[in-house]
C-alpha cells in the first residue's frame, strides 16, 4: 500500500469508498452490532476483515506499520463519514489510531513491537486511564494516581474511571504522578500497564445514559508492578503526550459529530417530505422549514470552523482557541440538529425504530468528554482577553 495523494480527486475517491462501506455494510447491521453479543462480535470481525481487504483499515496510520498512510487533512474529511455510525470506528480501525500514534511518536522499539504492531493489525485494542472519580476531569493537574520506582520496576497505584475499552484492552496507558515536586504540568508521566498484570482490577462497566453494555470502565490498580521500560516517552512528559493525542483527536471528534448531525438532518428532511399532518406534508409547515434551514446553516458553520482548526494544526499551530471553539460549538450543533430531527419524527423519534434516540443520548456526552463546554469557553475568552490586554486585539482566521 502506498500513501494517499492529497489531491482533491484522490481524497474524494477515498471518501466515496468509505461512504459506500459505512452506508452499505455498517449501518444496515447496526441493530445487531448494538447488542455487543457473540453474534455482534463475529460480525464486527467480518467487517474489519472486509475493511482490510478493501484498503480502508486504520487509514491514518503509517504504511510501514500496516496503516493506510492517509495524511492528516484528508483523514479529517474521512472522519466526517465515519461519524455516520458509531460502529464504523471499530469496523475501520479508527478506534485504535490515536493511541497507536502515541506509541508511534513516543514509544521505544520494544514497546512498538509488543503493542503498536498488534494494534495496527487489529489483534489487540488499547485503553487510556486519565479520568478519576475523586477529582475533576477538567483539571488533570489534580490527578492522584502515582507511580514510584522500586529498583527496575514502576509501582503504580491508581483509581480511574471512564477508561474506555479497558474490559477488552490488552493494556492501559495510565496517566500518573511520577515527579511529585515538579510544576503541575511536569509532574505526570504515561506508563503502559498490561490489563492482566497482578493488581489490575476491572471494578465495573459504568452504566451511562441507559446503556449498560458500553465500554466505559472503572478500574483500580493496587501496587501494580511493571518494568521501568514501560514508561511512554520521558518522565514528566505525560501532559505533552496527552496534548499530542487530544489536539488532533478533538478535530476528529468534531468531524464525526458532523457526520452524525448530517445523518440526522437527512432523516429529518426525508421524513418531513413523507409524513403528512393536517392535510399536508410536514415539509410545508413553517416551523419544520425553519428547523431545516437553521440546521443546514449550523452544520455548515461548524464544518467550516472545524476545517479551519484542522488547517491550522496541519500548519504546525496548536490552534488552542480554534479547537476550543469547535468543541463547544460543535457539541451544541450536534445536539440541536438531532433534537429537531426527533421533533419532526414525533413519537417515532423517541422510539427504537430510528437511530435518533440513541444518537440523542450519545450527543449529550459531547458537552463533557475531552473537556466540558465551560472549560473550552474559558480557554477561548481568556486567550482573547489576554490579547486585548496587551494591545494586540484579536484577528479572526481567514
Amino acid at each position: 500500500m502506498t500513501p494517499l495523494s492529497t489531491a482533491p480527486d484522490a481524497v474524494a475517491e477515498l471518501c466515496g469508498r468509505v461512504r459506500k462501506f459505512v452506508d452499505g455494510r455498517v449501518i444496515p447491521d447496526e441493530k445487531i452490532l448494538d447488542r455487543a453479543d457473540p453474534e455482534a462480535n463475529a460480525l464486527m470481525k467480518t467487517l474489519q476483515g472486509e475493511a482490510k481487504a478493501e484498503g480502508l483499515w486504520a487509514l491514518n496510520l503509517p504504511v510501514e506499520i500496516g496503516g493506510g498512510g492517509v495524511p492528516f487533512m484528508p483523514y479529517v474529511y474521512v472522519n466526517e463519514i465515519i461519524g455516520r455510525s458509531e460502529h464504523a470506528m471499530a469496523a475501520l480501525g479508527t478506534h485504535i489510531t490515536q493511541d497507536s500514534w502515541m506509541l508511534h511518536l513516543f514509544g521505544t522499539p520494544e514497546q512498538k513491537e509488543r503493542w503498536l504492531l498488534p494494534m495496527a493489525r487489529g489483534e489487540i485494542t488499547p485503553s487510556v486511564g486519565m479520568t478519576e472519580p475523586e477529582v475533576a476531569g477538567s483539571d488533570p493537574t489534580g490527578i492522584r494516581a502515582t507511580a514510584t520506582l522500586d529498583g527496575d520496576e514502576w509501582v503504580v497505584n491508581a483509581h480511574k474511571w471512564f477508561t474506555t475499552g479497558a474490559n477488552v484492552a490488552a493494556f492501559t496507558t495510565v496517566m500518573c504522578v511520577t515527579e511529585s515536586g515538579a510544576a503541575p504540568h511536569q509532574a505526570a508521566s504515561m506508563i503502559l500497564v498490561p490489563t492482566d498484570a497482578p493488581g489490575y482490577e476491572l471494578v465495573r462497566i459504568v452504566p451511562t445514559m441507559g446503556d449498560t453494555k458500553g465500554l466505559h470502565c472503572e478500574i483500580r490498580l493496587t501496587d501494580v508492578r511493571v518494568p521501568v521500560s514501560y514508561l511512554l516517552g520521558k518522565r514528566g512528559q505525560g501532559f505533552h503526550i496527552a496534548q499530542k493525542r487530544l489536539g488532533p483527536g478533538r478535530i476528529f471528534h468534531c468531524m464525526r459529530w458532523l457526520g452524525q448531525a448530517q445523518r440526522a438532518f437527512e432523516l429529518m428532511c426525508s421524513y418531513a417530505l413523507e409524513r403528512k399532518a393536517f392535510g399536508s406534508p410536514l415539509a410545508q409547515k413553517q416551523s419544520v422549514q425553519n428547523w431545516i434551514a437553521d440546521s443546514a446553516a449550523e452544520i455548515q458553520a461548524a464544518r467550516l470552523l472545524t476545517l479551519d482548526a484542522a488547517r491550522r494544526i496541519d500548519e504546525g499551530d496548536e490552534a488552542r482557541v480554534e479547537i476550543s471553539l469547535i468543541k463547544f460549538f460543535g457539541a451544541r450543533v450536534l445536539h440541536d440538529v438531532i433534537d429537531r430531527a426527533i421533533q419532526v419524527h414525533g413519537a417515532r423519534g423517541v422510539s427504537g425504530d430510528t437511530p435518533l434516540d440513541k444518537m440523542y443520548r450519545h450527543a449529550r456526552y459531547a458537552r463533557i468528554y475531552d473537556g466540558p463546554d465551560e472549560v473550552h469557553r474559558m480557554v477561548v475568552s481568556r486567550r482573547i482577553l489576554k490579547a486585548f490586554a496587551v494591545g494586540e486585539g484579536w484577528r479572526f482566521s481567514g
